[in-house]
Parts: C-alpha cells; sequence; structure tokens
C-alpha cells in the first residue's frame, strides 16, 4: 500500500469514528473507553464505571438546558457487577449512603461538580409478567444545573458515588445528553468575532 492509500485509509477509519458521533452512538462504548488509564487518567481507577444510571428518565433525549433547567433529574438503578476484588457486588442505591456528585468528567475530576438538593425519591419499576414480573428500587436525585459544570455541546454527563469521606473512591455512571443554552464556548465565540470582522 502507497503512503497516499494509506493516508486515505487514516483519514476515512478517523471520520467514521468522530468523537462527539461517537459518544452519541452508545454511552455504554464511552463508559468503556473511558476506563482505560491511557485515555482518562488515574481517576478512572479509582471511580470504575459500574454504575446503572438515566439522567432525565422520561426524556429520550435527555434534554439539558442551561438557561431553563434550574435542576436535572437522575435515576440510579440496581446494578451488578465483579468489584476490584473479583467479587460480586450489588450496588443498591436506596440502601447505600447519598454522596453522589453531577457533572461533566472535567468538573467531577477537580472535585467539583453538583451535589443532590435532598436525598432522593424511591421509585419502583416493574419488568416481565405474571410470574416472571419483577420489581426493582431506584432512587431518583435532583442536582442543580449551575453546579454541573455542563456547557454547550456537552454529550455526555457522569455521576460519581464516592464511598468514603476522602471523595477520591467510590463507583460512576455516565450518560448522554444533548446539553443546550447558556454561554457558547470560547473558540465559537472567537469564530463568530472572525466572521464578523471579515464580514
Amino acid at each position: 500500500m502507497s503512503r497516499h492509500d494509506e493516508s486515505e485509509v487514516k483519514a476515512n477509519v478517523a471520520s467514521r469514528f468522530d468523537r462527539r458521533g461517537f459518544l452519541k452512538t452508545s454511552a455504554a462504548v464511552a463508559a468503556a473507553a473511558a476506563t482505560v488509564p491511557a485515555l482518562s487518567g488515574v481517576a478512572a481507577a479509582h471511580f470504575p464505571v459500574e454504575l446503572d444510571i438515566d439522567v432525565q428518565p422520561g426524556n429520550d433525549d435527555n434534554f439539558v438546558d442551561l438557561n431553563e433547567h434550574e435542576y436535572v433529574s437522575v435515576a440510579v438503578h440496581r446494578s451488578v457487577f465483579l468489584n476490584g476484588d473479583g467479587e460480586r457486588e450489588t450496588f443498591d442505591p436506596t440502601e447505600r449512603e447519598v454522596a453522589y456528585r453531577l457533572g461533566s468528567r472535567t468538573a467531577l475530576d477537580d472535585g467539583a461538580g453538583a451535589r443532590p438538593t435532598e436525598n432522593g425519591e424511591v421509585t419502583e419499576t416493574t419488568t416481565g409478567h405474571g410470574e416472571a414480573a419483577e420489581t426493582t428500587e431506584s432512587l431518583v436525585l435532583s442536582f442543580p444545573v449551575a453546579e454541573t459544570g455542563l456547557e454547550t455541546g456537552d454529550d455526555t454527563v457522569w455521576l460519581y458515588w464516592e464511598r468514603d469521606d476522602s471523595g477520591e473512591h467510590g463507583y460512576a455512571g455516565v450518560d448522554t445528553v444533548s446539553v443546550y443554552g447558556g454561554t457558547p464556548p470560547a473558540d465559537e465565540l472567537v469564530g463568530l468575532l472572525r466572521r464578523l470582522l471579515r464580514g
């Protein structure tokens, strides 16, 4: 293969895996990538992605308007996984301490992020029918949007559960979102200014 052909192949692969499209396609894939230390830093080891969360439950688009929404709701569902010791662990949010932070990955890794306004509301979800029906409980929390660190164009939101008072260890969950409103990112403002000056 010539260098030209090789460059063309690399360009095609890069375009197919555009970061924004890739994250929007699957939050699970984003979560998996975040567990790789080379991609996400030391925090991944301290907060492995094990939580099953749903941002803005009942809203398929997980829409967050920074200008209109004062709060964002997050449902934390029961999850079962193998912990760091290779043992099966069940995370039941209705039985754990309410020690959560919600926000952008950068905000949470910096120790910031929004704390829930209260201890949350327990809701029941039933799956299956008849004798196979199973009812599970979830915890729905409300977080102040202004404290999340989310910005226009963000497409993921993270939830950290802190195991202890140090706030350095626990579990994480991630979900895709559509964030609108607020102040445009600096690069967009610079681009707009350049266009105005040229015109």
